[in-house]
C-alpha cells in the first residue's frame, strides 16, 4: 500500500497552477514538494520538483486537470475562487510520493544553473 499524506488543496494547486495559493505561501509549497520527492529541497530546486510533481498530482487526482483560477484574478478574487474549489473538492487531498525523483546535490545544482545562465548566446 502506498503511503499518503493529507495535503491542503491550496498547497496542491500551488503546484498544478501558476498561482501561489497556499495559505502558508512558500512553506506550504516546499513542504508538499519535499514530501512528494522525499528530499529536502532548496529554493532553486523547487521549480524542477514542481515540474515533476504536477503531472503526478493530476494523475493521482484527475479532478485537478484544468482546475485553475481565471488568469489575471485579483488576490480577493483568488481567495473566493479557492473557497469555491475547496467546497467542491474538499480542503485536503491524499497525496502519495513520486517515484523516480533524482536527487541532486543542491550546491552542484545551483552551480550548474549559474553556469547555464552565464553561457554566451548567439545574437
Amino acid at each position: 500500500m502506498t503511503e499518503t499524506r493529507s495535503i491542503p488543496l491550496a498547497d496542491v494547486l500551488s503546484v498544478t497552477t501558476p498561482n501561489l495559493l497556499s495559505t502558508r505561501q512558500m512553506d506550504g509549497l516546499t513542504d508538499l514538494l519535499n514530501w512528494m520527492t522525499g528530499d529536502e529541497l532548496e529554493m532553486w530546486q523547487l521549480h524542477r520538483a514542481a515540474d515533476e510533481c504536477a503531472p503526478a498530482l493530476i494523475a493521482q487526482h484527475p479532478v485537478l486537470e484544468g482546475l485553475a483560477p481565471p488568469s489575471g484574478c485579483s488576490k480577493p478574487a483568488l481567495r473566493v475562487w479557492l473557497a469555491s474549489a475547496e467546497r467542491q473538492h474538499g480542503t485536503h487531498l491524499e497525496v502519495a510520493r513520486i517515484s523516480g525523483w533524482v536527487h541532486q546535490d543542491p550546491v552542484q545544482e545551483f552551480r550548474d544553473r549559474v553556469e547555464l545562465a552565464n553561457l554566451p548566446t548567439a545574437s
